[in-house]
């Protein structure tokens, strides 16, 4: 059977997720496809909260490389009848296409037998009129790729053929890639849209060569961000929320002709969630618990100051399940001018 897995194309079933927009901040869907019946629109991930728009990335970067969001995936595809309708005219099609003979033939002869004539194999029965006889029970799973992976191969690698899943039942256990909460978790995670957030200074947009400057965040503009993801079938209902929480604030003054408060660069989080401390007077003999000494002037140009943000990422789904993601970033730029103070002894 894995040569019939190989030698046909499913059109139907293993389609791309298609984004349905509907405005940012609001909701994004993602289904496993469409066409003018409305047929695929049962495999749809709805994104709400603080997501992109039209289904595509957000702007958080993880800070594991090695960490990827599910490049695809199985869900909830179409009920018997309609899986029926879709299924048998694929393959009729395919069968009466010009020159489909020997292997490609006898692979598309056991596809049919597989959901006409109950034949299967080893965890994968096979099943009788496309489970028309169950119609109403349960539905059929199949193969989402996930549009915003670069990878063909990756996006492609869920392969396996359509597979029936009772109400309320969970899938079979060698679909690892099944749809649960985790992943829902990790698809917010990709879609989700962080605030742009300027860094208070002072001096502000100017400062002078060996002249502490101040940065800041305030708790009122500092807060944690929310993005869902969710899928809503007959007799199969997940979601999850991801949370990000801002940890602290990494400034990279744009030359090496800079030292930072403190050394790292890293500032982390106060005890009321701001970061930082804003400058007053009075304070300027003291040393920024976040901020800038510049050596150098920026000479006719300006150096860009690059804040970015940490985020604790987490989540919690469907059944109390949760856990930890891996740590976002978001960075923004910000161009300050050094002037260096020239001074004259008579």
């Amino acid at each position: 059977m894995a040569l019939a897995a190989g030698a046909i194309v499913l059109t139907g079933p293993q389609a791309v997720a298609e984004p349905v927009d509907t405005g940012k901040g609001e909701s994004t869907d993602q289904s496993g496809g469409s066409d003018s019946t409305g047929i695929y629109a049962t495999a749809r991930i709805t994104y709400s909260g603080s997501v992109a728009v039209n289904g595509s990335k957000g702007n958080v970067t993880s800070a594991d490389v090695n960490w990827a969001p599910p490049p695809c995936w199985y869900a909830p595809y179409l009920g018997a009848k309609d899986f029926k309708k879709t299924m048998s005219q694929d393959i009729e099609s395919q069968m009466g296409a010009p020159g489909m003979g020997g292997h490609a033939g006898a692979a598309l002869s056991e596809l049919k037998r597989h959901y006409e004539d109950e034949y299967g194999w080893t965890d994968t029965p096979g099943y009788k009129d496309y489970n028309v006889g169950k119609d109403g029970e349960g539905m059929f799973w199949a193969a989402v790729e996930n549009p915003n992976e670069p990878d063909v191969l990756k996006r492609s690698s869920c392969n396996d053929l359509p597979f029936w899943v009772d109400n309320g039942e969970a899938p079979p256990p060698q679909y690892e890639q099944a749809i649960t909460p985790e992943i829902l978790a990790a698809l917010a995670y990709q879609h989700m849209q962080l605030p742009d957030t300027e860094v208070n200074l002072a001096p502000e947009q100017t400062t002078k060569v060996n002249l502490p400057t101040w940065a800041w965040l305030d708790k009122a503009v500092f807060d944690e961000v929310q993005a869902r993801a969710s899928i809503n079938v007959p007799g199969f209902n997940l979601q999850a929320t991801t949370t990000a929480r801002p940890v602290s604030l990494t400034l990279e003054p744009g030359t090496d002709d800079a030292v930072t408060y403190p050394a790292s660069g890293e500032c982390t989080i106060n005890d009321d969630d701001s970061i930082g401390e804003p400058y007053a007077r009075g304070k300027a003999d003291r040393t920024p618990p976040c901020g800038i000494t510049y050596l150098r002037s920026s000479g006719d140009g300006t150096y860009n100051i690059q804040a970015t943000i940490t985020w604790d990422i987490s989540w919690t789904g469907t059944g109390g399940a949760g856990g930890d993601l891996p740590d976002g970033t978001f960075g923004n730029g910000q161009a300050v001018t050094v002037q260096e103070i020239q001074s004259v002894n008579r």
